[in-house]
């Protein structure tokens, strides 16, 4: 689904979006995958692969850094996942315990006549978990930037042309067979770190 809903506009078809596609269905049926039925299953992946690409797309308009569209494939498609639980969990099955199934208390969602309270109460979840652990990301990153030196989260503009890959690794992570990402050579007039502007165009060899 990922591949179709981005053909209209690659006009190709994306070997990475499929691979994207995929992952970001099996995050989104983690959450409800005990409490919906095979077509809400099948349902929950379709509407994922809109999300990751889309997801993908939002990333690359705010100017976020997420090369390989992690975001969009645990965040974007997991709390699709999550939120679809409320959506599409058919009231069969009920809370599981040590010796049984509890089915005094089931769960219902919105398309199966469970009303909006399940929903909502996955929608408190999905916030929760960003807030908590997005701030919690936020205060380690700012401590860490920080730490006195000239050690930072950051690296330097000669660093980020070249490719974190190559240059903090020393190995191209992708197509070493055709010889890309094995040839960079950092161009002569970029300023150092300390010094730097925003890179907007690479003069040079690269």
């Amino acid at each position: 689904m990922a591949v179709l809903w981005a053909y209209p506009k690659l006009r190709k078809w994306d070997l990475g979006l499929s691979v994207n596609g995929f992952l970001g269905g099996l995050v989104a049926i983690t959450c409800p995958c005990y409490w919906v039925s095979p077509f809400g299953a099948v349902v929950i992946g379709v509407v994922a692969g809109v999300v990751v690409v889309l997801g993908i797309e939002f990333m690359e308009w705010m100017r976020w850094d997420d090369p390989i569209g992690a975001v969009a494939v645990h965040m974007f498609a997991g709390i699709w996942g999550t939120l679809s639980l409320g959506l599409l969990a058919t009231g069969q099955y009920g809370i599981p315990t040590a010796d049984g199934f509890d089915t005094s208390t089931v769960v219902r969602g919105l398309f199966y006549g469970g009303g909006l309270e399940q929903f909502f109460a996955q929608c408190i979840g999905s916030a929760s978990a960003v807030v908590c652990v997005g701030g919690a990301a936020l205060l380690i990153m700012y401590l860490i930037k920080a730490i006195p030196g000239t050690w930072n989260l950051r690296i330097s503009a000669e660093g980020e042309l070249e490719g974190l890959d190559l240059h903090d690794h020393g190995t191209a992570a992708y197509h070493v067979e055709f010889g890309q990402g094995m040839t960079y050579t950092s161009p002569p007039n970029i300023p150092h770190s300390s010094e730097r502007e925003p890179v907007s165009s690479v003069k040079g060899d690269v």
